[in-house]
């Protein structure tokens, strides 16, 4: 072997290193990209779910986002308020504090509520059953319970009930809409995270044949809408829905339901409580409650009849002399 080739090749490809070595670090610097401060800081807070809920892809995608002012500072749906403060405090801007939302399952209709078509034996994906005549259950608006959103749920905030339908634990969901977008029924929908009443069904055909199907169906009778004494139910579609700006949880609706179809947790149910020494007896909350659960005259003190009381919290905010309370 001649030693001379050898060392020439090596001379060769150490020569070649260099020359390569040279044009990228001159690259590197000419074509730089640079990086505003402010997005590595925001990157470093926010909770690294890379999930996408933000509409950007990932996490360094809304960081930059941010900076350039292509996203607002809470829009992490996973980090909620306290990262929106945080973020907010990186840009300089005053944050306001808005209503948590979380994913939740509009269906009530389990295999003992609502009847089955036929017995699906396919693949354990919704969206391969909804191909097979939109799916085994006799309502073609439900959910299907074969658990496509809990596998694309980051969070396990999904589960299976022995009814075969989907359930989502608020406390775990972060909103950042995976399940929303796998759903071939589109039956999933953010509400607020305080929520105490809502309609669990979205089904849109008429009474009858809903009422053929499913047990726990709206029918669109519109006893909700003429009971509830906000105007915080609206109906079109055959469907009831809850205005939740309006909605006091004051729970008159799930009440009247003939149905069932409205959901209200009445374990939170509110009472209102009047302060007798706070209480001048102006009978302006007596005015405004809106089932006569407020009882004494002019100049006299108050007391709430609890037995009547539906928790709207009415009073509560008509009061002058701060003197009630919900509990």
């Amino acid at each position: 072997m001649d030693i001379n080739n050898i060392l020439l090749a090596s001379v060769s490809l150490g020569s070649m290193g260099l020359v390569f070595g040279a044009g990228l670090a001159y690259a590197s610097k000419k074509f730089a990209v640079e990086i505003d401060p402010r997005a590595l800081e925001i990157r470093e807070i926010l909770p690294g779910a890379n999930c996408g809920g933000c509409g950007f892809p990932g996490c360094d995608g809304f960081a930059n986002a941010v900076v350039e002012g292509r996203a607002p500072v809470n829009g992490c749906p996973v980090g909620g308020a306290e990262t929106a403060q945080k973020i907010g405090k990186i840009m300089g801007i005053e944050v306001e504090e808005g209503v948590r939302k979380v994913a939740r399952v509009i269906c009530a209709g389990d295999n003992t509520k609502c009847m089955e078509k036929y017995e699906y034996f396919g693949i354990q994906d919704c969206r391969a059953a909804a191909m097979l005549g939109g799916g085994s259950k006799s309502c073609s608006y439900g959910c299907l319970g074969l658990g496509t959103c809990v596998e694309a749920c980051q969070f396990d905030a999904i589960r299976i009930t022995d009814g075969k339908i989907a359930k989502i634990d608020p406390d775990k969901c972060t909103a950042c809409g995976k399940c929303i977008e796998v759903c071939p029924k589109q039956v999933i929908q953010f509400v607020p995270y305080d929520q105490e009443v809502i309609v669990d069904c979205n089904n849109k055909e008429f009474g009858k044949t809903v009422k053929e199907k499913c047990n726990v169906g709206c029918i669109g009778c519109q006893i909700c809408v003429k009971t509830c004494p906000f105007d915080a139910i609206e109906f079109s579609n055959n469907l009831a829905k809850i205005n939740y700006d309006k909605c006091t949880n004051c729970m008159l609706c799930a009440e009247k339901c003939p149905t069932k179809a409205i959901y209200a947790n009445f374990e939170n149910r509110k009472k209102a409580e009047i302060i007798e020494e706070d209480c001048v007896g102006c009978t302006l909350c007596k005015k405004v409650c809106p089932v006569d659960a407020i009882e004494g005259e002019l100049k006299q003190k108050h007391k709430v009849k609890e037995d009547v009381c539906i928790g709207c919290g009415a009073c509560e905010q008509k009061c002058p002399r701060n003197a009630i309370k919900m509990k």
